[in-house]
């Protein structure tokens, strides 16, 4: 039997879920019935992100991922993007004799 109440009794009868985990971004921010993340936006193209969250931005910008393919262009904008060079042999120094 149910009170007819709305505080604490009210909360024990919750057992569905309105959110699931989005393919997008992971986390438990997908609504199942609007079909929309409320964290990243999915299924939209272009990543929800606003200026009054500094914060949340910050945990998902550039450099907390793998950066696969943007620590290797790091790399090559040190060297100025010169290609197709051999690389010098390094030169070991000799040790000291030891008398």
């Amino acid at each position: 039997k149910t009170a007819m109440t709305k505080g604490t009794q009210s909360f024990g009868l919750r057992h569905t879920k309105t959110h699931i985990i989005c393919p997008r971004c992971g986390h438990r921010a997908f609504h199942c019935q609007d079909k929309i993340c409320a964290s990243c936006a999915y299924p939209q193209a272009r990543l929800r992100k606003f200026g009054w969250s500094v914060k949340a931005n910050r945990r998902r910008t550039t450099g907390t991922g793998r950066m696969r393919h943007l620590k290797l262009v790091q790399r090559r904008f040190k060297n100025q993007f010169t290609e197709g060079h051999v690389a010098h042999p390094k030169v070991v120094k000799a040790a000291p004799k030891q008398q």
